[in-house]
């Protein structure tokens, strides 16, 4: 049986290229979601399964006779429905699946070319389905085989390199631009995922000690600095006196309209302003004040493009790594599944040799066994040797080859 699964290896799910960022909400799986489905596939008898689940794709990877069985899963513990699905979805089937598996774990298949968060969460929700015993000796190879990949891939190539988020690249553009950087006074306004981002980056990529960090929601700045100490935080009330006393403020508040005017900047003061809020968060005519200058996400971008120019030129070595782990996984893959037909392959054919040997001993004088047994070997090596070279063709029918052997020999 397990033998007729290994012909159904399906990856099935939506993600960021098909499917919008609303019609993916309604796919996701939560971690108490991805649980129940597991612990439903393991009652229901299917062999090996995990999930992935992440803002840009929910994929289910796993054996099934039909990747409807999937499907179903997926749509039972979700809010999509199975006629939706079928308008965005993608469904791979054995080699296919496996390339997915490849291409999603070496980051080719990351909304931003490249992006390695993903290895994280593949990690992980491998961990999660090892942990509530649905994976199997082949998920675990193969999850190996993509593992080292995307390290080498990592490793060996510029996939990775360089700006790829609009938060890096401000903290970049800071870096490249403003002379004695490390001891600029920076105000950061407004904590969402491009705020933090960016106060984690400043951390990361400076050494700058004075970050100043004002939200409109007091609680939350002051969470994130008990984790950040070195960061300082202020009140919304004291924006226009914070303003002043930096030297480049930071604007990531997602508001529909300007959320920094005219009237929160002194007169004559030099100021550098990165905003990074789409719609811009910053009234154009700051720019009216001499000493202002005003950096959008447009101009942010073009470093970004850049970027993934150099990484779209890796993107064949990526490939070319990926070719080597997946044959080596189809090495082992097609070593499982021949070795014990082969073996018994062997075993019939020798039963028949010494069958004969003995049969021909009692019948012909002088009857050279050794000699026989040298010849009758080597007959029995070719024979053995063409099956392996069959089996491996691309195709052939594996299962309906290994039937055939079966039945013709082991009968």
């Amino acid at each position: 049986m397990q033998e007729d699964r290994q012909e159904h290896f399906y990856n099935i799910g939506v993600s960021y290229k098909k499917a919008d960022a609303k019609t993916r909400g309604k796919f996701s799986l939560s971690k108490e979601s991805q649980i129940s489905l597991l612990e439903l596939a393991k009652e229901k008898g299917f062999k090996g399964m995990f999930v992935l689940s992440t803002c840009n794709r929910t994929e289910i990877s796993g054996f099934a006779e039909h990747p409807y069985q999937l499907i179903q899963l997926l749509c039972s513990f979700s809010e999509g429905t199975v006629e939706e699905f079928a308008t965005i979805s993608n469904v791979y089937k054995n080699q296919e699946a496996i390339q997915q598996l490849f291409r999603i774990g070496t980051g080719l298949e990351s909304q931003i070319l490249g992006d390695y968060e993903i290895v994280g969460q593949l990690r992980q929700s491998f961990k999660m389905a090892k942990s509530l015993k649905t994976t199997n000796a082949y998920l675990e190879r193969l999850l190996n085989n993509v593992l080292q990949a995307s390290k080498k891939v990592k490793n060996e190539t510029k996939l990775s390199s360089g700006t790829t988020s609009v938060s890096y690249a401000a903290v970049q553009y800071i870096i490249k631009n403003l002379p004695n950087y490390n001891s600029k006074n920076i105000l950061v306004f407004g904590l969402g995922k491009m705020g933090k981002h960016t106060c984690k980056n400043l951390a990361e990529y400076t050494q700058n000690k004075s970050v100043c960090l004002i939200n409109r929601t007091e609680e939350k700045a002051a969470e994130f600095v008990k984790d950040h100490s070195v960061i300082r935080k202020s009140v919304i009330e004291n924006l226009s006196e914070e303003i002043n006393n930096a030297d480049v403020l930071i604007v990531s508040t997602g508001a529909d309209k300007p959320t920094i005017t005219k009237e929160h900047i002194a007169k004559n003061k030099e100021l550098l302003i990165l905003d990074l809020s789409m719609p811009e968060n910053v009234a154009k005519d700051v720019t009216e004040f001499n000493g202002i200058s005003l950096v959008n996400v447009d101009e942010l971008s073009k470093i970004t493009d850049e970027t993934l120019a150099v990484r779209q030129q890796e993107v064949p070595l990526a490939e070319a790594i990926i070719e080597t782990h997946k044959a080596e996984f189809n090495d082992w893959l097609n070593h499982r599944r021949f070795t014990p037909a082969i073996a018994a392959l062997k075993q019939s054919l020798e039963n028949i040799k010494n069958d004969e040997i003995n049969f021909q001993k009692k019948k012909i004088t002088d009857f050279d066994e050794s000699q026989a047994e040298i010849l009758t070997s080597r007959f029995i090596q070719k024979i053995t040797t063409q099956f392996v070279k069959h089996l491996k063709d691309e195709e052939t029918s594996v299962s309906q080859s290994l039937q055939v052997i079966h039945k013709v020999f082991q009968s």
